[in-house]
C-alpha cells in the first residue's frame, strides 16, 4: 500500500510539473506581448512629443520648442521619480506573516516534545 502511495504521490506531483510547465510556456507568450507593447508604445509616445515640440515651433523658434517640451518631460520624469523613490522606502521585504507562522510552528512542535 506504501509503494502504490508514493506511486500515487510520484504521479501527482508530475503532472502537477506539467501543469506548471504549460503555464509558464503561456506566461512568457503573455509576456512577448505586452513588451512589444511597450515598445511601440514607447515610440507612439516618442513620435506624440516630436509632434508637439515641431508644433511649438511653428510659433516660437525650434530651439525653444524644443526645450519646452524637454523641460516638460524632466519635470514629469522627477515627480515620477520621486514617487517611485517614497514608494520603494515603503516597501517591506520581510515575510512577515511566514516568518510568524514558522514561530507558531517552531512553539507548536517543542509543546508536542514536552
Amino acid at each position: 500500500m506504501s509503494e502504490d502511495l508514493s506511486t500515487l504521490v510520484r504521479q501527482e506531483l508530475e503532472l502537477a510539473r506539467e501543469e506548471v510547465k504549460v503555464e509558464v510556456a503561456r506566461a512568457g507568450n503573455v509576456a512577448k506581448f505586452f513588451s512589444a507593447a511597450g515598445l511601440v508604445g514607447h515610440f507612439a509616445v516618442m513620435m506624440l512629443l516630436f509632434a508637439a515640440a515641431w508644433g511649438l515651433a511653428a510659433v516660437l523658434p525650434d530651439g525653444l520648442a524644443f526645450l519646452i517640451v524637454g523641460a516638460v518631460l524632466a519635470v514629469v520624469a522627477g515627480v515620477l521619480a520621486m514617487r517611485g523613490r517614497a514608494q520603494a522606502q515603503a516597501l517591506n521585504p520581510k515575510p512577515e506573516q511566514t516568518i510568524e507562522t514558522l514561530k507558531e510552528d517552531a512553539q507548536w512542535l517543542s509543546e508536542r516534545r514536552s
